[in-house]
């Protein structure tokens, strides 16, 4: 099972500079215990291997290039939430021309009976890395998540932050909100939102014609918004050393002392 997203980002930062952007992109939702298959039955896309459109196992999870399902598992049944490994979804950007770079993709655990059960938002960074926030769903519909920032994402925002996430399990819309607060309240908003299409390789080449390159224009456009930003006189701060572990969360068995 595989489905394509014709997307939209926006970007709106209240202080210490007010700014707002909104650019195109395309996301997919890939089940995955089905990539091999998916990338079999499309000329287009790929699996582990160079095409107009690809997914490399190495760029999500453990970053190794091992299989993604034991690594899922494992996360899950470390927080106590096995029965969320029955179907794995996962959202992501593609890499377009062998280049890829996905500020967040998002996996969606689910029971056997469909029930949406845990979400694991995966972070990366432009210094190349990468952190997952693994959250509990106590029952399916909207889902809501907050949680304290532990990973430097921007060197433009402090790390004394609290993200309010909202998104639902992807069907016909895509729709995922970002809201990022400081002790002085709330000074950021990002959402993607999409509509679903089927991901044939006609889709896929169309949204290439609409959205080119569009890795290279996402990195290209995080470095000219923070170049805007600074020129305005918002503060640069240091990268901090990433967490200890790769995945966090509150269920997790290992962040417990």
């Amino acid at each position: 099972m595989a489905d394509l997203y014709v997307s939209e980002v926006m970007h709106r930062r209240s202080r210490p500079k007010a700014y707002e952007f909104v650019y195109r992109v395309f996301n997919i939702v890939l089940d995955i215990d089905d990539v091999p298959d998916t990338a079999a039955r499309r000329r287009l896309f790929s699996h582990n291997a160079f095409n107009l459109f690809s997914f490399y196992d190495r760029d999500h999870g453990p970053r190794d290039g091992t299989p993604l399902r034991p690594w899922i598992e494992r996360q899950l049944v470390d927080a106590g939430l096995a029965e969320a490994a029955a179907n794995v979804r996962l959202l992501c950007m593609p890499r377009v021309l062998g280049y890829g770079f996905d500020p967040l993709s998002v996996w969606y655990c689910s029971d056997r009976v469909g029930t949406l059960r845990a979400v694991l938002y995966e972070v990366k960074n432009t210094f190349g890395d990468q952190h997952g926030y693994l959250m509990p769903v106590a029952a399916d519909g909207p889902t809501d998540h907050e949680f304290d920032k532990i990973f430097h994402v921007s060197p433009l925002i402090a790390m004394n932050a609290r993200y309010r996430i909202r998104t639902l399990s992807p069907h016909d819309k895509l729709a995922l909100s970002i809201r990022e607060s400081d002790p002085e309240g709330e000074f950021l908003v990002a959402t993607l939102t999409g509509e679903r299409r089927k991901m044939t390789d006609r889709a896929l080449l169309r949204q290439f014609l609409r959205v080119p390159f569009m890795s290279f224009k996402i990195i290209a456009a995080i470095h000219w918004q923070a170049i805007r930003l600074m020129l305005r006189g918002v503060k640069y701060t240091n990268r901090p050393e990433p967490p200890p572990d790769d995945v966090s969360g509150p269920l997790r068995k290992r962040d417990v002392v």
